[in-house]
C-alpha cells in the first residue's frame, strides 16, 4: 500500500509528510499540548500553537525539538504518532517505511534518537538522509552529476549550508542558529530596548511582517502588543523595520559568515560550477525579506529563492522514497 511509505522533513518549527503516490499530507507546526491533570494529549500541530502562551497551569505546550535534536521523547513519539496516523489516513495498524531528513552534522546520538522514536511511532523501516542533499533534489537541481552544487537551507533550529556533487556532500556545516535564534533575537531586543514582554508567536509575527536582513526599498512598520516590563500592563508600541533589521543583524552575520567559510573550503573545480550556477536558499528561515539580496552582495554569487522553501526537504526525501537504488546510495546510519 503506498500510503505505507511515508517521508518525513522533522524540523524544529514545523513538521511535514510526504505519503508516496499523494504527496505532502501533512504541514504544521512542531508543537504538543499535554495536559498534566489527566496525563492525556491536548492537541498536537496547528491547534496545539494556537493553545501556545494562553493555556491554563494544567495544560503545557512543548517543542519536542530543539536546534535541529530532539528534546522531549515522549512529546517527539506522540507528535509523530499523530502526523503518520494522519499520513495513513487514520489506519492504526499501518507500519510505514519511513525515510526522514536530518541535519548534516547531527551527531550519531541524536541520529539514533530519532531511530528509535520513528521505531516506537510504529514504524516498520527507517532511513535516515542528509537534509541539504534532500533539499537540493527536492529543488530539483541536478545532484547526481559531477558537478558543483551549494545548498543554504535555514530552518527553525539549524542552518545547513552543504556543498554537493555525485549525490555527496563535498563540504557542509550545520549551524544552531536559524529562524529559533532570530525570535529569541527579537524578544531580547522588545524587551531591552522597548521594555515590552512578547512571546514567540509574536515574535514570529513581526520577523515575517517587518523582519529584513538588508534596507529595504519602503519603510515597513507594524504594532507589536505584549506586556510593559515595568508596569506589567497590556501594551502597544510602533516597531519600525530598522529596529528589527539591528536586532537580526548578528545572526545574519553569522549566516553569512558560515557561507563564506564553505566557499573559501570548497574545491576550485566546484567552486567555478557554484559560481556559474550560484546558490540555491530554501528553508522557512529564507523568507526573511532581503536576505538573497544580502548574500548576492556578500558573496557574489547568483542566489536562487526556492519556490515552496519550506517544502524543499520533505519533496526531495519524497523522491528519494521513490528511488530505492538511491535510498540505499543516501541513507546514513
Amino acid at each position: 500500500m503506498l500510503f505505507n511509505e511515508l517521508a518525513i522533513d522533522l524540523g524544529t518549527a514545523n513538521t511535514s509528510v510526504y505519503a508516496r503516490g499523494k504527496g505532502v499530507v501533512v504541514n504544521e507546526p512542531s508543537i504538543v499540548a499535554l495536559n498534566s491533570a489527566t496525563s492525556t494529549t491536548e492537541a498536537v500541530g496547528t491547534e496545539a500553537s494556537r493553545m501556545v502562551g494562553r493555556t491554563p497551569s494544567h495544560i503545557r505546550t512543548v517543542r519536542p525539538l530543539r536546534g535541529g535534536a530532539i528534546a522531549d521523547y515522549a512529546a517527539a513519539e506522540t507528535m509523530l504518532v499523530h502526523f503518520m496516523k494522519r499520513a495513513s489516513q487514520g489506519a492504526s495498524w499501518a507500519r510505514p517505511l519511513v525515510v526522514i531528513g536530518v541535519p548534516s552534522e547531527v551527531t550519531q546520538l541524536e541520529r539514533r534518537a530519532v531511530k528509535d522514536s520513528m521505531y516506537r511511532a510504529k514504524a516498520r523501516q527507517v532511513h535516515l538522509i542528509e537534509q541539504p542533499v534532500a533539499a537540493a533534489i527536492g529543488l530539483g537541481m541536478p545532484v547526481s552529476k559531477p558537478g558543483g552544487n551549494m545548498v543554504v537551507d535555514i530552518g527553525g533550529g539549524t542552518t545547513d549550508i552543504a556543498v554537493i556533487s555525485l549525490n555527496g556532500l563535498v563540504h557542509s556545516k550545520s549551524l544552531r542558529v536559524a529562524g529559533d535564534a532570530m525570535n529569541d533575537a527579537i524578544i531580547d531586543y522588545m524587551r531591552k530596548s522597548r521594555d515590552l514582554l512578547i512571546g514567540d508567536q509574536t515574535a514570529e509575527q513581526v520577523k515575517l511582517g517587518i523582519g529584513s536582513a538588508s534596507p529595504l526599498d519602503e519603510s515597513l512598520s507594524m504594532e507589536v502588543k505584549g506586556r510593559h516590563q515595568v508596569h506589567g500592563l497590556p501594551r502597544t508600541v510602533i516597531v519600525r523595520d530598522g529596529e528589527i533589521r539591528e536586532a537580526l543583524a548578528p545572526i545574519v552575520r553569522l549566516i553569512v559568515r558560515a557561507i563564506l567559510e564553505e566557499l573559501e573550503q570548497t574545491p576550485p573545480e566546484i567552486a567555478a560550477d557554484i559560481y556559474a550556477n550560484g546558490l540555491a536558499l530554501t528553508g522557512g528561515g529564507s523568507l526573511l525579506k532581503g536576505l538573497d539580496a544580502r548574500l548576492r552582495a556578500e558573496t557574489q554569487l547568483p542566489v536562487n529563492m526556492a519556490e515552496d522553501p519550506m517544502s524543499s526537504v520533505v519533496r526531495g526525501a519524497g523522491e528519494i522514497l521513490g528511488d530505492p537504488a538511491l535510498l540505499k546510495r543516501l541513507s546514513i546510519n
